[in-house]
């Protein structure tokens, strides 16, 4: 699978070492930044091309590992709410193995955002694992569902 990732200084290690990880799994991987823990960075410079890339099918799935700012928890929220600007993202911050299979099952997720100062590298393989291994049910209920959330994008409120 080509997976893109995706992170800020805060989340610039844990990006480092998924990316290892997901090659030694036998995935490609396409690096949207940072390549340098620069504490004067900021996440939407490197979320937002890679919500791009999955919306518009560059890569297959996403992952943000971002935790900016030297005040901040680096919970990914943020990073979260970038991505889900884009059009035709679903993005999930997930910080457990359940609910990172599961928002793609159900919700079709297509970005998994992590906080880099909120798991280690074992959660957060572990997450996305779950990530990718996930497919979309389409189970009726979940596309009815999906489809009112995706009205609402269409229509811009």
């Amino acid at each position: 699978m080509l997976v893109g990732l995706a992170a800020d200084h805060g989340g610039f290690e844990l990006k480092q070492a998924l990316a290892s990880a997901l090659k030694t799994a036998g995935h490609h991987v396409r690096d949207f930044g940072a390549f340098a823990a620069d504490p004067a960075d900021d996440y939407p410079d490197f979320v937002i091309p890679l919500a791009r890339a999955v919306a518009d099918a560059s890569v297959q799935r996403g992952v943000a590992v971002c935790g900016s700012g030297v005040a901040v928890c680096g919970s990914g929220v943020g990073a979260a709410v970038a991505a889900n600007k884009v059009r035709g993202v679903r993005a999930g911050l997930c910080h457990d193995h359940y609910s990172a299979g599961q928002g793609v099952e159900h919700d079709d997720m297509n970005v998994l955002v992590l906080g880099g100062r909120v798991v280690g590298f074992a959660v957060a393989w572990d997450n996305v694992q779950a990530f990718l291994a996930a497919r979309y049910t389409g189970e009726a209920r979940h596309a009815r569902r999906l489809g009112k959330v995706l009205a609402i994008e269409i229509a811009g409120h």
